[in-house]
């Protein structure tokens, strides 16, 4: 792929491609007969502690410019910067042993900012039982955080992309699309409640709850949706090789965005292709509802097919539209006539 650009291609292809680099040709991480999960398959890369225990290891860069809204706290940034890593090792199932946190920022930040930075951090790793353990510092021409999270988990509840089969349910905990609400309510400027805001400012990582699931043995497949709700399906049924029928009368959506989406394409677009909400994407054995029912605020939101099914919407007329592979990315690619 001589002189193509990244642009070009976007986000999950090249991050396709940089997983094969990084296997041996026998599909094995070079060198390291430790590793259970490698680059690019799942929320995390799984260590084995050759124990009944694995690690689970993930990374997030954030920007200034393209991941913090101008509104945010400084203090917000922080709690985000920490609530993306501990999201994927929830997603794993696993509890979160510590956090790394490396701040690029310029010379001339000022202290006070800094220090709400890192308090914000510390509040939620405290929130999600665990501490900030070491990091980095540098200058930077903007500010650039960079968090490492650890997690420990049973290897037989160790939950994965992988896993989910025709028949099963189709779960999510919390709602679907505020955070996105938030962030298009900020950019048109248009007022929105103070919930709907501080699920794009405070998200929150369901560490508890994905442990209690991993727990109970019901769940076959999970994944965060932090890139939105359609990405993370996709996902899911490319590493489980599943289709999904979504019943859209069923996805969680606040009040408050209900209300704040002018028209009902607008309510789909806003569920369905906006990230930010870590919330949690499962499948469950339908004869084992009844062990996760009582966990947390989750809903079912349709079933798994066959792969060669796709992922479809069911509206409550019964018709069915395909659900587009398309989401948050940080890298995203560019149509024929440059526009992403």
């Amino acid at each position: 792929m001589k002189d193509t650009k990244v642009s070009s291609i976007g986000e999950r292809a090249l991050i396709s491609i940089l997983s094969e680099i990084f296997k041996a040709p026998d599909g094995k991480e070079k060198g390291q007969e430790g590793i259970l999960i490698g680059a690019g398959s799942d929320d995390c890369a799984v260590l084995d502690l050759k124990g009944e225990d694995c690690l689970v290891v993930t990374t997030d860069m954030l920007h200034r410019t393209t991941d913090f809204p101008e509104e945010m706290t400084a203090w917000q940034m922080g709690w985000m910067s920490a609530a993306v890593n501990l999201s994927d090792v929830a997603a794993m199932g696993a509890e979160p042993i510590g956090l790394i946190m490396a701040i690029g920022m310029p010379s001339d930040t000022e202290i006070n900012f800094v220090e709400a930075l890192a308090k914000g951090m510390q509040a939620c790793a405290e929130f999600c039982g665990t501490a900030i353990i070491g990091g980095d510092l540098d200058t930077h021409a903007e500010l650039t955080i960079t968090g490492t999270a650890l997690g420990k988990v049973k290897k037989s509840q160790l939950l994965l992309r992988r896993g989910a089969r025709p028949g099963d349910l189709v779960c999510v905990t919390g709602y679907t699309g505020s955070a996105g609400a938030a962030l298009e309510a900020l950019q048109l400027k248009k007022p929105v409640s103070e919930t709907v805001l501080k699920a794009l400012f405070e998200p929150i990582p369901r560490i508890k709850e994905a442990r209690q699931m991993a727990e109970s043995g019901a769940v076959t497949s999970m994944i965060d949706t932090s890139d939105g709700l359609a990405m993370s399906l996709y996902d899911l049924a490319r590493q489980s090789h599943v289709g999904f029928r979504i019943w859209e009368d069923s996805l969680p959506i606040l009040k408050e965005v209900r209300e704040f989406a002018s028209n009902p394409d607008k309510l789909r677009e806003l569920a369905l292709y906006t990230g930010g909400d870590f919330e949690l994407l499962f499948t469950i054995d339908p004869q084992e509802m009844k062990k996760v029912q009582n966990i947390c605020n989750l809903t079912v939101i349709g079933e798994c097919t066959m792969y060669e099914a796709g992922i479809v919407l069911e509206s409550p007329e019964c018709k069915l539209t395909t659900i587009a592979q398309r989401g948050y990315q940080q890298l995203k690619a560019e149509t024929i006539d440059g526009s992403s």
